[in-house]
């Protein structure tokens, strides 16, 4: 009994040598595996680097400045000039006078125009014209632009705008059209008193002179009645005097800075 089992334990020991031989082709076939993984070439990520490659050695070649350090100014060529945009210059303290000045040159310069436009008219005392430093205020009367009682403007009146936007046009000046009117009282549908119809003249003002080219921003209009007369109402020409449509003409562009 004792030597048949040592020949058992004999056979059993000669055959582990497979396990050894198993683990070893297996890590054989793992590093062989590993190696060929490694060395496959992505063929989409090789034309990839070969066109980078390439581009990059094609390439004109670009020469490299030195900056020079010290005063040397590179002087730029005439073309370059077109491109260069010019520095933003700040109102310095006396910038603000040269501008207030040209302001007030601009507006001198409006009111010779209107001068021409309206001489004979001025000259017959039909229409007037004040001027300072600050305004120019054109006087015209409610004849010239609309009947007895009413607002819309009759045929004449078109001609009279035409003038005062030829002279407006293309300037940023705010205006304001202030209506008048004698202290006759007027009681209709349409004009309860001569509030309305004095502000509606001077609407109606606006309008044409809109219509003329003029940018409504510019404009504004007021209506003050029969309550700032410039001549008696007991008088037939003191009463036509007082109908009248004013243009008042800013240096300024602020329509809501206009000052008498």
């Amino acid at each position: 009994m004792r030597r048949r089992r040592y020949q058992q334990e004999d056979t059993h020991n000669k055959e582990r040598w497979l396990i050894s031989y198993a683990d070893f082709i297996t890590l054989l076939f793992a590093f062989f595996v590993v190696m060929y993984s490694v060395s496959s070439v992505n063929e989409g990520k090789y034309k990839v680097l070969s066109e980078t490659f390439t581009g990059v050695f094609n390439a004109p070649q670009r020469s490299i400045k030195p900056i020079e350090v010290g005063e040397h100014v590179a002087a730029v060529p005439e073309r370059q000039h077109e491109n260069v945009i010019p520095p933003v210059v700040t109102d310095a303290p006396g910038n603000s006078d040269v501008s207030e000045q040209g302001k007030v040159e601009a507006l001198r310069a409006m009111a010779d125009q209107l001068a021409m436009e309206f001489d004979d008219l001025i000259n017959q005392g039909v229409v007037s014209l004040e001027t300072s430093d600050h305004w120019i205020e054109l006087s015209l009367p409610n004849s010239m632009l609309f009947n007895s009682g009413d607002a819309e403007p009759h045929y004449d009146a078109f001609a009279v705008i035409e003038k005062v936007a030829k002279v407006l046009r293309d300037r940023d000046n705010a205006v304001k059209v202030e209506g008048f009117t004698d202290n006759q009282p007027i009681r209709t549908g349409r004009y309860p008193s001569n509030w309305e119809l004095s502000t509606a003249r001077a609407s109606a003002v606006s309008r044409m002179l809109v219509m003329q080219g003029i940018e409504p921003e510019r404009l504004a209009a007021i209506g003050y009645g029969e309550h700032q007369p410039i001549a008696r109402n007991d008088t037939e020409e003191g009463r036509r005097r007082n109908r009248r449509v004013i243009l008042l003409i800013s240096k300024e562009s602020s329509i809501r800075g206009i000052v008498r």
